[in-house]
């Protein structure tokens, strides 16, 4: 590593800014535990997402989401989408009016293997929430729900590490369908 007394905080602000983003918005407004926010925050931006949903923006203030984030909420755009009421409800139905595809995780009937979907231009991915997952009256507005496959005892990720899975898998087939 090297050291530097150089401050690059303003130009990558700048460059941040500019760069256009990969049409994924993630809806992150049913977790509440920081540190999955944190890392969500982390993700997001290393993968390009287009917007980061959270249920409170003061979750940028927690040492827990700070420790994780890693100053990744200096560059990723992120906004309130508060878990109350219709709301969450509300925001699917408009983005699905505005061409996005709703995707959700989850071990359903209807899922769908994550490694051989083939995302849609322009997606939203609604996380659940720890440990209970995404609601049942959300689910029916799911476009596709993905799965994971798993192998060991254990079946379930945390769900920050199954937003990660997502977000990568989406960016790897944005890069390649750029390079075409």
């Amino acid at each position: 590593m090297i050291e530097t007394d150089l401050d690059f905080s303003q130009s990558r602000n700048e460059s941040s800014s500019r760069r256009v983003r990969f049409p994924l918005i993630v809806v992150a407004s049913l977790i509440s535990k920081a540190p999955n926010l944190g890392g969500l925050c982390r993700t997001c931006e290393i993968f390009n997402a287009e917007l980061l949903l959270v249920d409170n923006l003061r979750v940028r203030e927690d040492p827990a989401f700070l420790v994780t984030a890693v100053t990744s909420e200096k560059w990723m755009p992120i906004q309130e989408l508060r878990n109350q009421g219709d709301s969450v409800k509300n925001f699917l139905l408009a983005q699905k009016r505005l061409g996005y595809k709703i995707l959700g995780i989850e071990q359903a009937t209807t899922s769908v293997p994550l490694e051989t979907f083939e995302f849609p231009e322009k997606c939203v991915l609604l996380l659940g929430m720890e440990k209970l997952g995404i609601p049942a009256q959300l689910m029916p507005l799911l476009d596709h729900v993905l799965e994971i496959a798993q192998f060991g005892v254990i079946r379930s990720l945390n769900v920050h590490v199954t937003g990660a899975l997502v977000l990568y898998s989406f960016a790897k087939q944005q890069q390649a369908q750029l390079k075409q």
